[in-house]
């Protein structure tokens, strides 16, 4: 079992990989060494390859859905069922990515209930949060990030299996990345938060990781401030550079 504030690296592969991909990257994860008693890493390939996945990468890797649905199962095509996923040993899932609420409008309730949901079958959620470059220009950061996690306090009754990815819109995908110093501020307004809404005790014991173009040149950078408590990686989870990121207390 890992320690509540254990430090947390995901990968978000996003709709990316092959099969001839995705054998390189397990072979890659099974054959470095990793700092993974230390650093709890996930990893969360796109559906096709999930059990693929699970099946052949090293057991103390996870293994995560980008995606969950907020029902137990029907006529809902095309999504994800969360006791499917338990069912298959995936154990872990994304809520809120900012694509799947501006490409897919996903409101702000939907992502709670989704989180509630997947952590009532026993999901481990790592809920997605942040602002556009709107937002940020409109000094709005704090406003839309506070809603977001509103909303998911008024459905989520336990956060002991939420991880919190502050994820700026404006540095996902882009070659931007919020300073250090921009990501701490944010990450202390959100622990400040929490204290206020979930109490002390659940404040401090939450894990607030950030996400918005992390790389293997610019992590080690953000481990000097003591409320960023991992990365949610995007396009690096693909390259080598990830097991530099997981491996980052060492760098």
């Amino acid at each position: 079992m890992f320690a509540p504030r254990t430090f947390f690296v995901g990968g978000n592969f996003k709709m990316n990989g092959s099969q001839e991909s995705m054998k390189q990257i397990v072979g890659a994860l099974n054959e470095n060494k990793l700092n993974v008693d230390k650093v709890e890493t996930v990893i969360f390939p796109q559906n096709l390859y999930l059990i693929p996945t699970r099946e052949h990468v090293r057991k103390d890797i996870g293994v995560g859905a980008q995606n969950v649905h907020d029902k137990k199962n029907g006529a809902y095509t095309g999504e994800n069922s969360a006791q499917s996923l338990i069912d298959a040993g995936i154990n872990y899932t994304l809520t809120g990515h900012s694509e799947r609420r501006t490409i897919f409008h996903e409101s702000d309730e939907l992502v709670a209930d989704k989180t509630q949901f997947a952590i009532e079958q026993g999901l481990t959620v790592v809920a997605c949060i942040g602002e556009t470059l709107a937002e940020r220009e409109a000094n709005d950061t704090i406003k839309v990030v506070v809603r977001q996690l509103n909303a998911l306090a008024d459905k989520v009754k336990s956060w002991s299996k939420v991880v919190v990815a502050y994820e700026p819109v404006w540095a996902i995908g882009t070659g931007k990345t919020a300073t250090p110093a921009q990501a701490q501020e944010v990450h202390a307004e959100i622990r400040k938060w929490a204290a206020e809404r979930l109490g002390a005790q659940a404040a401090e014991g939450l894990r607030i990781i950030y996400g918005g173009s992390v790389n293997g040149g610019n992590c080690k950078e953000f481990l000097q401030f003591k409320d960023v408590d991992g990365f949610l990686v995007g396009g690096a989870s693909l390259k080598p550079e990830f097991h530099n990121i997981v491996n980052v207390h060492s760098l």
